[in-house]
């Protein structure tokens, strides 16, 4: 289907992102370098890249840190008309990049963070869904407070009444659930209103409670354990359509076998699989599957080809510093069709 015209809608918060240069720790020299990022900002990017007419809604603060945090949004072709500008301040995550052995850190300051005190009569979810096609949210958002919650809740009720597709990334983040609410109570809610379901086997244990044997220290993945998983999530919730699940095999910080699996209640798919090595930045990866796989299905001709275009993408990213998927379509398609040795482009 062509869906050129149509919005896809993104909703969630942005932080300022304080990184340590290069694989340095934190404060090993007086410098961190600062960029823009967040689950559902990325996948609004990656939307964008991928020519989609991609709209973001968040709360970020009016005054200067705000305005370049939209700026860089907007410098990638995301919509942000319907961004609120009030509260206080932007969230903050500080991340120390992982090497060999050393996983990576990343600390979290977004305790009253604007997005973290808004309710839903903040914003008019009318209006922007008006002339919306598809609507993303991830786990991470309700995460973030009991109004965060409140505002995801109504947000992905309010879409599936006015007939958009929704999407969920289940992105399990245990340093988030906080307020009093465990993952399960929130996301077995929110997840009512999902068409759509995105994750890692943690995320479907953590954020769902479901239980799997998969055990992703081993090494090799096997995928009828998958198989099995997404089989679980489509009986337990029949409004999902589509469970769509990735598969990390975490050699150390720099290596990791990268493939996904989809399961669409007729067929079951695995993706290509792709070791790769010399891991740049992950930190988005699961967010470029997610904005792979959305574009895919909207325009690509089978899920099969969905699937492999969000692997691929997902698989360059690791190769890009910053949270954002800067990429193409053609990029990726070059990656789908075998195009990854990383020769020169001349």
């Amino acid at each position: 289907m062509n869906n050129d015209k149509k919005r896809f809608v993104a909703f969630g918060e942005i932080m300022l992102r304080l990184k340590a240069p290069g694989h340095e720790r934190f404060f090993q020299s007086p410098v961190l370098e600062a960029t823009f990022g967040g689950g559902e900002a990325n996948v609004a990017v990656g939307l964008a890249q991928f020519g989609l007419n991609s709209s973001y809604v968040s709360v970020i603060p009016n005054n200067a840190v705000g305005d370049a945090c939209l700026g860089e949004l907007r410098k990638y072709g995301v919509d942000t008309s319907y961004v609120v500008r009030k509260g206080e301040r932007l969230g903050i995550y500080f991340l120390e990049p992982g090497a060999n052995q050393k996983p990576s850190r990343v600390i979290y300051d977004r305790a009253y963070s604007a997005i973290s005190l808004a309710t839903p009569d903040d914003m008019n979810w009318d209006e922007i869904f008006n002339g919306a096609f598809w609507f993303h949210i991830t786990g991470i958002t309700p995460a973030v407070s009991e109004r965060a919650a409140q505002n995801s809740l109504y947000a992905v009720k309010r879409a599936k009444e006015l007939g958009l597709t929704v999407s969920c990334d289940l992105n399990y983040r245990k340093k988030l659930w906080k307020y009093g609410r465990t993952a399960p109570e929130v996301m077995n809610e929110l997840i009512k209103y999902v068409d759509i379901a995105v994750g890692n086997e943690e995320d479907c244990q953590k954020s769902l409670g479901i239980k799997t044997d998969i055990d992703v220290e081993s090494g090799n993945l096997d995928a009828s354990k998958y198989k099995s998983l997404t089989d679980t999530l489509l009986g337990k919730y029949p409004n999902l359509q589509i469970a769509a699940v990735t598969m990390r095999e975490s050699h150390s910080a720099d290596y990791n076998g990268w493939s996904a699996v989809l399961n669409d209640r007729k067929e079951f798919y695995v993706s290509q699989k792709y070791e790769i090595r010399d891991i740049i930045d992950r930190v988005g990866g699961g967010d470029t599957f997610s904005a792979g796989l959305i574009y895919g299905l909207n325009k690509l001709e089978s899920h099969r080809e969905a699937l492999e275009f969000a692997a691929a993408a997902s698989c360059l990213k690791h190769s890009i510093p910053g949270d954002l998927p800067l990429l193409s379509v053609n990029e990726v398609m070059s990656l789908v069709k075998g195009g990854g040795s990383g020769r020169v482009q001349r």
